[in-house]
């Protein structure tokens, strides 16, 4: 990704995101910096430009809608697969 920090400089990050966090004025892209080897949280509206590292998918406009859209299809696979899982445990404990 292409970053902007809060003095106006852009660098190019290696993000492994984890987590999408929405609080008041502000959005952030967490996840592990390669750069500085931890956790860090990247503002959303400093971001210049995401690589999507499955496709290769260059995101330069409408990015906190296309993060936001991600994760919203992240919880609802991560719903259905615990329901899945629920109602074999029921099965398997109705089969018992």
């Amino acid at each position: 990704m292409v970053y902007e920090d809060a003095t106006g400089a852009w660098s190019n990050r290696s993000l492994s995101a984890r987590e999408l966090k929405l609080g008041p004025g502000r959005t952030l892209l967490g996840g592990i910096d390669a750069r500085r080897g931890g956790y860090r949280g990247f503002r959303v509206d400093r971001i210049r430009r995401l690589t999507d590292g499955a496709t290769g998918e260059r995101i330069e406009t409408g990015i906190l809608d296309r993060l936001l859209g991600r994760a919203e299809a992240q919880r609802r696979a991560d719903a259905m697969r615990i329901r899945r899982q629920a109602q074999a445990r029921r099965r398997t404990a109705l089969a018992s």
